[in-house]
């Protein structure tokens, strides 16, 4: 993949599903086992910025914490960050030198050039449990698409990708490729609440 993507058009899809999440869903289930919406968002929210803080090689308690240590949630002005942070985020990565050198995430130490694409990453496959949880429609940056599918078929017979994504679920090479891209994060393309 092109080592530089802007990642402004795909969190301006993810600020418009944000948007139309409606209070009553926040505790709706997700594609996340053991999320409910507002976690789903937490974690979003806290991804974005770990990761624009992993661009600007700002690293300490926000590039340091384990996502999966305790079960992220939203605070009151939760509306109201999404915007600031997205826009940040898209910023920092917009600068060739987020790309390059080291830095951190998660607590873990890589190549700005990983992580800015474990961020796309995130921010597809995080869209589509966001937007199949509360029921709206959703349309990546076709970029973005690109980038997160060829990310995870490159990592699909890494022995340590059972860490952090489910088992890969089998889609027909005729499916579209969100749907490919999916399944290969190990959420079910099919999914729907309830089901």
């Amino acid at each position: 993949m092109d080592p530089i993507i802007d990642l402004g058009p795909q969190t301006q899809v993810l600020a418009r599903l944000v948007e139309g999440v409606r209070d009553e869903q926040l505790m709706d289930e997700t594609p996340c086992p053991d999320l409910r919406a507002r976690n789903l968002l937490g974690h979003l929210l806290g991804l974005t910025v770990a990761f624009r803080d992993a661009g600007r090689k700002s690293l300490g308690g926000t590039t340091d914490t384990n996502p999966f240590d305790a079960v992220p949630d939203i605070g009151p002005g939760w509306r109201e960050e999404f915007p600031k942070v997205f826009d940040e985020l898209a910023e920092v990565w917009r600068d060739p030198r987020a790309w390059t050198g080291m830095t951190r995430a998660g607590g873990f130490d890589l190549p700005g050039a990983v992580a800015g694409a474990v961020a796309i990453d995130e921010l597809v496959i995080h869209g589509w449990d966001l937007a199949r949880a509360t029921g709206q429609p959703y349309n990546p940056d076709p970029t973005a698409l690109q980038a997160t599918y060829d990310f995870q078929l490159a990592s699909k017979d890494d022995p340590s990708r059972g860490e952090i994504f489910g088992p890969i679920v089998p889609v027909p090479d005729s499916a579209p490729l969100l749907d490919r891209t999916v399944g290969l994060s190990g959420r079910n393309p099919g999914w729907t609440p309830g089901a």
